[in-house]
């Protein structure tokens, strides 16, 4: 079943040339678990420039964990090292009762292979994501929850990467939180630093294509279909989040691209 289906969960759709967002009252506030990977970086600071109280979490075992607590600092960010247990990420949502989670967690295999993890994607891209699904729901004040999923997510099929997806995605909309799922196809970019070749190969054979198609005045598949930056990922999901906290969603590439498009144009109009 396709999300537009679905009763549950409402595809939003944006113009291209997205309007600007209304600020944020001073009370909102931001859990982003996955802060330092490519896309969780770039929310945290697109959270920041909004002036919202924003909270990074890292893990208190992360080899990196100064450079980060050092980097998120200097955002005016707070810094989180709540360990990975149930009990632990429940607390620690009652305590801080944040208006927003965005959960931005996954992991290669040759990382998970290097600390020891069997199966990745059931443990920490489902496994850690359901820890905090679980979490905000017992804190009983319903955060928005944000979930960057992926294009082609489904609990049908071999590929466990979409599989675990789109069993997170049925408990979200079957669930009592609300929520925004995004669902982009591939991102990456020259700034990644993560090895993923394979993805950055195809992402751009695939762009080559979408640019052709969209010569040909087939610019709506460009824009739903081509990579996206983790900068444009962030701006796009941030955009959507803080305009509706009570949203039950999803987005596609092109509603995340025209969001980020028309905060950019908000940020530019602002500073002339």
């Amino acid at each position: 079943m396709s999300n537009s289906d679905n009763p549950a969960s409402v595809p939003l759709a944006l113009p291209l040339a997205a309007t600007s967002f209304p600020p944020m009252p001073t009370s909102v506030s931001a859990f982003v678990a996955g802060a330092t990977g490519y896309t969780g970086r770039e929310v945290v600071a697109a959270v920041r420039r909004r002036g919202v109280e924003t909270i990074a979490h890292v893990r208190a075992d992360s080899r990196d964990r100064e450079r980060w607590t050092t980097r998120f600092a200097a955002l005016g960010a707070q810094v989180d090292h709540t360990p990975w247990t149930a009990e632990a990420i429940a607390q620690m949502f009652a305590a801080r009762r944040p208006s927003v989670v965005f959960a931005l967690l996954g992991t290669t295999r040759a990382r998970a292979g290097r600390e020891g993890i069997g199966d990745p994607y059931e443990t920490v891209d489902y496994g850690l994501t359901e820890m905090l699904r679980a979490g905000a729901v017992a804190a009983g004040h319903a955060p928005l929850f944000v979930y960057l999923s992926a294009y082609g997510a489904t609990e049908q099929g071999n590929n466990r990467y979409l599989v675990v997806r789109g069993r997170m995605e049925r408990q979200l909309r079957e669930g009592p939180l609300p929520f925004l799922i995004a669902q982009p196809l591939f991102i990456t970019g020259s700034d990644r630093d993560e090895g993923r070749m394979g993805e950055r190969v195809a992402s751009v054979l695939v762009d080559a294509v979408l640019g052709a198609v969209a010569t040909l005045g087939g610019t709506r598949w460009r824009d739903r279909f081509a990579s996206m930056t983790g900068t444009t990922l962030a701006e796009g999901l941030v955009a959507l989040a803080l305009a509706d906290l009570t949203q039950r969603a999803t987005a596609d590439a092109a509603t995340l691209r025209a969001a980020a498009s028309g905060a950019a144009a908000t940020r530019s109009a602002s500073h002339r």
